[in-house]
Formats: C-alpha cells, structure tokens, sequence
C-alpha cells in the first residue's frame, strides 16, 4: 500500500490531498458556501425550451438556470438503440418538453464561469462499488477491470442477487468493485434501491426546484471515491469528521475504518506533508522541471496552453538526446499538474521540437503511460502537423485557479496594464475632447502617481502644449489609490 489521504476539515472548507510514495498527486477543495452540484437530483421546472438549439433552460433554484440539452435526455438516449437510422424519426426537443413541465434532473456538470449547471434526465446513483440507473435494465462492468475471468465472476454474482424476471434497474460495477464479494455487492445493492425508493417517494409530494437528493460531501467521498486496497491510511484533523467517517466506513467498507486515522500532532497536517506548497506551485505560471527545463501552463475560456522549454538543461549528449529528456520529464509533471490544478476542456501541448519519429513516439507513450492513473476520462490525439500535441479532459467542476482565485482587479485577467506613458497621451485626448464639448474654466487630471510622475517630466512639455491650444489651464493631481490605469478629469 502506497497511498495516503489527507483531510484538512475546518467549518469554511474541506481540502483533500491525495499522495502516492509520498508525492501529492491530486488536491480537492469544498467550500461550504461553494459546495459541488455533481450529482445532486432536483424535481425542476422547465423555463424556457429552444428548439434551434435543441436543450432547455430548467429551473432547479439555483442563481443561474441549468441547461438541459436533448442528447442528455433520457427518452431520446432510448430512442436512440430503437430507432431505424435510415428512417428520420428521430425525437426532438419540443416533442418531448414544454414549458412549465415538472421534471427530475441530475446535475452532471457544476457551474463554470458565466454558464449554469448541466442536467441530465438519467439518473445515477454512485455506491462504492456499484452506480446505480434505475431506468436502465442492463449490467455494465468498468473497462478498467481487465481480468476477463473476474469480470465474469462480477456479473454473475451481481445477477444472482436479482430474482429472475423482476425489474430491478441497470447498474456499472465500478473498478473498485474487483476483488468484491457477493455479500459486499448485496450491501451496496440494497442501499442503492433504498436511497432510489426515498427520492421517487420525495418526488411525488414536492414543489418544482425542490433539492430531492444531495450527493455526499467531500470528506465522505473520500472513502466512496478514492479510498482502495492501495490506500494505507485517511489522516483527518476532525474529531467529528473522523466519527463520521468511521460510520460511514462501517456501514459500507468496513476494511477501511481501521485505516480512517486522527491527526493529533502540533504542525497543521497540511504543512506537516508539504501540501500547503504545493497549493502555492499549483496557482503559480511556471512550473520548473528537476532537470532545469520548466513549463508555461497559460489557462483561458476557451483551452489550456502548456508551454515546454529546456531552460538551463543541458545534459544530453546532444542537443536532439537533451530535447528529448525535457520531453520525457515534462510529459510526467504535465500529467501531474493537469490532476493538481484539476485542468478540464481542451489541452494543448507545444513539446520542444523533435526530429526523430520515435521520438515524438515515445514522449507520446510516456504522456499516455503518465495520464492512465487519472481518475478523470482524458482523450490524447497525438501530434499535429504543427508539431502540438491535443488532448482533452472531462471539466466537471471548476479548476483549483477558479476556486482559490479572482482576476486582478487592476488588469481584469489580462495579465498586463498600459503603460504610463499610453495613459498619458489616453488622458490627454480625453481633456482635448472634454475641453471642446463642454467648455470648463479649468481641468485637473486625477492619475496614479506613476502617470503624474511623467506628466511633471518627460510629457511635460506636451501637457504644456495641450493647455496652451485648449486654451485653458490643466492642473495636476496624484491619487495613490488609483490603479495606474485609473483616472478622473474634473472639470473646474
């Protein structure tokens, strides 16, 4: 057993570091003011239906309307294995909803920037082991259990457990299920029909935007989640959240709570592991690579860049062979940063140049060697004719940047500021324009002192110029609290 878990509990948050032979691979942060939507199953209301676009607008008392496309419908999902290709009768959005229709969504997508949750009417129930479709009939296995043998012995014992010709709803059996036994499937089995019975029961009595079902917390996913056979031990610094976890490990893992541990020394546990540095290095621009190489990671809208660069490695016996090292090393630490900064959407990799084919072939492999531990689905496309590799990783939630961060109020996320002499001459046509459309006695420029400063030295003689042909006199005043980008003209 290789790994540890940690939990930092206080009542404004719960983070979540996950370290395999002592390095932190994966950080999870829960805001309690903030908490995930993932999962959580509401009866909504659909608000508005748009048939050019083919989704709707559903209300489920958030801030912001959840988006509900057709393809994430459950009746159009069926109709899709029954319906004749070659016929044209497939369902639209309009022949299956209208306005004002109460309806059970799931949130499979949390709030990202300016775009509401995603909604699907399919729902699924997350154990430990099994996932839940109660409107689904068939068995699934996870494609991550690859033991033909064991993946046969799964499904049998999980169909034993159903009495022939009952329904009796779909279910995965997650990876975390290999090695299972009958009796620990039966358990989940029973608390997942339960749990289903309990929020159709809800359903039937509710108002529309009414929370039937709200996923677990953070710390309790930590077990259901991420906790497995290589897990040597969860370390939380909660007395309470350890109880709770204990009872939840007892009543659905029970080979986990002898593992659930108290953190009871003097050091903060996140600084005891050094994961409180490691928040830092996430949020930072750079990350620099053991062998002198480093990455740009830049994050945008629409994709996320990363940038690799030798730097001051020189090492290799020649220049193809030192290229070829940073690569390789920066395949390992890209895998690893995508699962720290929590990095979803569009990916693009520009790896320095290389010329041999088996080359680039292998820093691909080791990209896709490094990634295959990831918990979250990722797609590699390889290298484009521009020598840039594409990849994508599902965004279910919002990036460790987006949780912990803000733009800056001075630049607005540009990342840059005009300069103090771009501000000088943007003032100065704005005095020219104010002094003909208004026609005051006098002016006064409100700056930054960075822009005053300039104006008193090097423009002097232009602000001299100004005054002289807008007939008027133009003073002169430093606001320390302004942004250098900021300013005021009054007019006297």
């Amino acid at each position: 057993m290789t790994e540890e878990i940690l939990l930092n509990v206080t009542p404004q948050e719960t983070r979540v570091a996950v370290l395999d032979h002592g390095v932190i691979e994966e950080l999870h942060i829960e805001r309690a003011s903030h908490r995930g939507l993932v999962g959580n199953i509401y009866l909504g209301r659909i608000a508005r239906v748009l048939p050019g676009m083919q989704s709707a607008f559903v209300e489920v008392g958030l801030d912001r309307a959840a988006f509900l496309h057709v393809a994430d419908i459950w009746e159009y999902k069926n109709s899709q294995h029954l319906t004749d290709p070659q016929k044209n009768n497939v369902m639209t959005i309009e022949s299956l909803l209208h306005e004002g229709q109460a309806i059970m969504v799931q949130v499979i997508k949390d709030p990202i920037g300016t775009k509401g949750a995603r909604l699907s009417t399919q729902i699924s129930l997350a154990g430990r082991l099994l996932v839940h479709l109660p409107q689904d009939s068939h068995i699934g296995i996870s494609q991550r259990i690859e033991d033909e043998t064991e993946r046969a012995f799964l499904k049998d014992s999980l169909t034993k457990l159903f009495p022939p010709d009952t329904p009796h709803g779909g279910f995965i059996i997650r990876t975390l299920a290999e090695k299972a036994t009958e009796r620990e499937l039966a358990r989940d089995v029973e608390y997942l029909t339960k749990l289903w019975s309990e929020i159709q029961a809800r359903s039937k009595t509710a108002k529309s935007g009414t929370l039937l079902h709200q996923d677990l917390s953070l710390a309790e996913r930590v077990l259901r989640d991420f906790a497995n056979d290589e897990t040597q031990r969860v370390i939380v610094d909660s007395e309470d959240v350890r109880g709770a976890l204990l009872d939840f490990a007892t009543r659905y893992s029970p080979a986990l709570a002898e593992r659930v541990q108290l953190h009871q020394g003097a050091r903060p546990l996140f600084d005891m592991y050094g994961a409180e540095q490691e928040i830092e290095r996430a949020l930072h621009r750079r990350v620099d690579l053991k062998s002198g190489g480093y990455l740009i990671f830049d994050q945008t809208e629409a994709l996320t860049t990363i940038d690799v660069n030798t730097g001051g490695f020189v090492g290799g016996r020649s220049f193809d062979e030192t290229i070829f090292k940073t690569n390789l090393e920066a395949a390992q630490a890209i895998a690893r940063q995508l699962r720290l900064r929590n990095l979803g959407g569009i990916i693009i990799i520009d790896f320095i140049d290389m010329d041999l084919a088996e080359h680039r072939d292998a820093v691909l492999e080791a990209l896709k060697q490094a990634i295959s531990s990831d918990r979250t689905r990722l797609t590699v496309n390889g290298f484009t004719h521009l020598g840039l590799v594409e990849m994508t990783r599902k965004r279910t939630r919002e990036s460790l940047a987006h949780v912990l961060c803000e733009p800056c109020p001075t630049c607005q996320g540009r990342g840059e500021i005009k300069t103090a002499q771009t501000m000088c001459y943007e003032i100065l046509r704005e005095v020219v324009r104010e002094a003909k459309q208004f026609n005051p006695k006098e002016m006064r420029i409100l700056a930054a002192p960075s822009v005053i400063d300039l104006f008193l030295e090097d423009e002097s003689a232009t602000l001299a110029q100004i005054s002289q042909d807008i007939e008027r006199p133009v003073s002169l005043q430093p606001e320390p609290a302004y942004s250098q980008e900021q300013y005021d003209i009054v007019l006297l």
